[in-house]
């Protein structure tokens, strides 16, 4: 496969997952609100939506172990996890979450398991494949494609649900799953190298410091930056009372902030090197979702809401291309997809503690809380960078 055509696949692997995860973290609050529930309620819908991409250590296992009946260690994963999603997506909407609570919990469980299988084979596939020299501009590709998804997504969506109902938008968000099967159908898997085949002494790396630093980073931003997003739009809702039309776009151009944050953050990260690009994701991150506390006008939020998505899809990227070279070749997918779990463990807690916090101090002040965690970032870094220690 051309590097172009590989770019390509990559970049609507993530679209695809950007498009689900554009709904779960910016519209799903307002669907499910529209069955009565509140926001401690959607937070625990977040949270048991991200269980999957905790788990998904031992699907990155077995995806680095077992050769899918002779058919390959990524494709057919890639595969089976987009169908998956597919079938969960058109099932969705005959299910009332208002009076089958835990049917929907359920379903968004299943459904995220099936993206997490092909999320985390997709990133196997990444560094089987990636020279050392491309780390940060493949992840801008990742990053971009996904951010990408929710920009598109999120539009269409909003308008969907806002011109029909929102079975034709699950309907949609079905055919988006469907997008990347082409490319993956027609790729062919490298035989690996032997130097990436899996071995158990590889997992000796996470008793190393920068390992275990870099995994509660990952934690912390996961937590600052989902939690944030989860709350834009019911906080501008509570605010202005938008529409799902208005909230799609407002999800749209934080969208577009991602996608420049990660296409511009990967050529940055590659020139000016990682602990530099770390520092100031750090410091953009805080300033973005602090300034979300200060929306006093329609017009404002779109200017901050873009500033937020630059500083998401930045800091994303770059904690991605720093998991990308510490991460071991003989476990990459598992490895990786530890890093990925804890991050999610971040989102989780990030998804349920916003939601209590929004019902019990209001947006502003979560905000604000979310905001001032940045600062817990910096003994981190420091600790990210010290050499590496020996994994054998």
């Amino acid at each position: 496969m051309k590097k172009t055509q590989r770019y390509m696949m990559f970049a609507l692997l993530y679209f695809a997952q950007g498009a689900i995860m554009s709904f779960f973290t910016a519209l799903n609050a307002l669907y499910l609100q529209s069955f009565g529930l509140d926001m401690s309620l959607v937070g625990i819908i977040g949270t048991i939506a991200m269980i999957p991409f905790v788990i998904k250590i031992f699907l990155g296992m077995l995806s680095d172990k077992v050769n899918f009946f002779g058919l390959g260690h990524r494709k057919p994963y890639i595969l089976l996890g987009l169908v998956i999603q597919a079938v969960c997506l058109i099932l969705a909407p005959t299910i009332d979450p208002g009076q089958n609570f835990m049917s929907y919990a359920v379903l968004a469980f299943i459904m995220m398991t099936g993206m997490a299988l092909y999320d985390t084979c997709t990133d196997g596939l990444a560094l089987d494949t990636t020279p050392v020299e491309e780390e940060g501009i493949i992840q801008g590709y990742m990053v971009g494609g996904r951010a990408t998804g929710m920009v598109v997504v999120s539009a269409l969506l909003g308008l969907i649900v806002q011109k029909t109902s929102w079975a034709f938008g699950f309907y949609f968000l079905a055919a988006v799953t469907l997008l990347p099967l082409p490319l993956v159908l027609f790729s062919k898997e490298v035989k690996r190298a032997s130097d990436r085949v899996f071995e158990w002494s590889a997992f000796r790396c996470f008793k190393n410091s920068n390992v275990i630093a870099l995994g509660v980073l990952g934690a912390l931003y996961s937590l600052i930056i989902y939690g944030a997003n989860q709350i834009v739009n019911p906080s501008l809702s509570e605010r202005f009372t938008i529409n799902y039309a208005t909230a799609g776009f407002i999800s749209t151009v934080m969208g577009l902030g991602i996608v420049i944050g990660s296409l511009v953050g990967g050529k940055v990260t590659d020139k000016i090197g990682q602990k530099r690009s770390v520092q100031i994701a750090l410091v953009v991150s805080m300033a973005s979702v602090g300034l979300l506390s200060a929306i006093f006008a329609p017009w404002i939020a779109w200017v901050l809401v873009f500033i937020f998505g630059l500083a998401f899809g930045f800091y994303e990227t770059i904690y991605f291309a720093i998991s990308m070279r510490i991460t071991d070749g003989r476990i990459a997918a598992t490895m990786f997809s530890i890093l990925m779990a804890v991050a999610n463990i971040g989102t989780g807690i990030g998804l349920a503690l916003t939601g209590m916090l929004a019902d019990s101090v209001g947006f502003n002040i979560t905000f604000l809380v979310l905001a001032v965690l940045n600062l817990a970032a910096l003994p981190l870094i420091k600790i990210i960078f010290v050499p590496s220690q020996n994994c054998t």
